[in-house]
Protein backbone atom coordinates (compact mmCIF):
# COMPACT_ATOMS: atom_id res chain seq x y z
CA UNK A 1 0.00 0.00 0.00
CA UNK A 2 1.00 3.46 -0.78
CA UNK A 3 1.41 5.92 2.23
CA UNK A 4 -0.66 9.13 1.98
CA UNK A 5 3.07 10.97 1.90
CA UNK A 6 3.82 8.58 -1.43
CA UNK A 7 0.29 9.44 -3.37
CA UNK A 8 1.06 12.96 -2.65
CA UNK A 9 4.34 12.81 -4.51
CA UNK A 10 2.88 11.17 -6.99
CA UNK A 11 0.21 13.32 -7.77
CA UNK A 12 2.93 16.30 -7.57
CA UNK A 13 4.92 14.70 -10.03
CA UNK A 14 1.80 14.34 -12.29
CA UNK A 15 0.85 17.75 -11.83
CA UNK A 16 4.01 18.81 -12.86
CA UNK A 17 4.39 16.71 -16.06
CA UNK A 18 0.87 17.86 -16.88
CA UNK A 19 1.80 21.64 -16.77
CA UNK A 20 4.55 21.23 -18.47
CA UNK A 21 2.94 19.46 -21.26
CA UNK A 22 1.16 22.37 -21.39
CA UNK A 23 3.75 24.65 -21.31
CA UNK A 24 5.66 23.00 -23.97
CA UNK A 25 2.39 23.89 -26.05
CA UNK A 26 2.41 27.08 -25.31
CA UNK A 27 6.05 27.42 -25.55
CA UNK A 28 5.69 25.62 -29.12
CA UNK A 29 3.76 28.90 -30.34
CA UNK A 30 6.12 31.15 -29.12
CA UNK A 31 8.74 29.67 -30.86
CA UNK A 32 7.13 29.53 -33.92
CA UNK A 33 7.08 32.86 -34.13
CA UNK A 34 10.51 32.89 -33.92
CA UNK A 35 11.55 30.57 -35.93
CA UNK A 36 13.36 27.50 -33.94
CA UNK A 37 11.03 24.96 -33.29
CA UNK A 38 12.65 21.75 -33.92
CA UNK A 39 12.88 20.53 -30.32
CA UNK A 40 9.59 21.99 -29.06
CA UNK A 41 8.02 20.26 -32.24
CA UNK A 42 9.52 16.75 -31.64
CA UNK A 43 8.90 17.06 -27.97
CA UNK A 44 5.19 17.91 -29.17
CA UNK A 45 5.09 15.25 -31.87
CA UNK A 46 5.73 12.35 -29.11
CA UNK A 47 3.11 14.18 -26.67
CA UNK A 48 0.15 13.71 -29.64
CA UNK A 49 1.27 10.30 -30.64
CA UNK A 50 1.57 8.94 -27.34
CA UNK A 51 5.37 8.07 -27.28
CA UNK A 52 6.71 10.63 -24.48
CA UNK A 53 9.29 8.77 -22.44
CA UNK A 54 9.11 9.75 -19.07
CA UNK A 55 12.90 9.78 -17.50
CA UNK A 56 11.97 7.19 -14.39
CA UNK A 57 15.59 7.73 -13.16
CA UNK A 58 14.91 11.63 -12.26
CA UNK A 59 11.12 10.75 -11.44
CA UNK A 60 12.40 8.27 -8.46
CA UNK A 61 14.82 10.59 -7.40
CA UNK A 62 12.03 13.35 -7.05
CA UNK A 63 9.89 11.07 -5.00
CA UNK A 64 12.90 9.97 -2.73
CA UNK A 65 13.20 13.61 -2.29
CA UNK A 66 9.88 14.96 -2.07
CA UNK A 67 9.79 11.76 1.31
CA UNK A 68 12.33 12.73 3.08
Amino acid sequence: MISQAGNSSLRSVYTNTLNESKNTKQASATVSQQGDTSKIERIKESLDSGEYKIDLDALSKKIAEELL
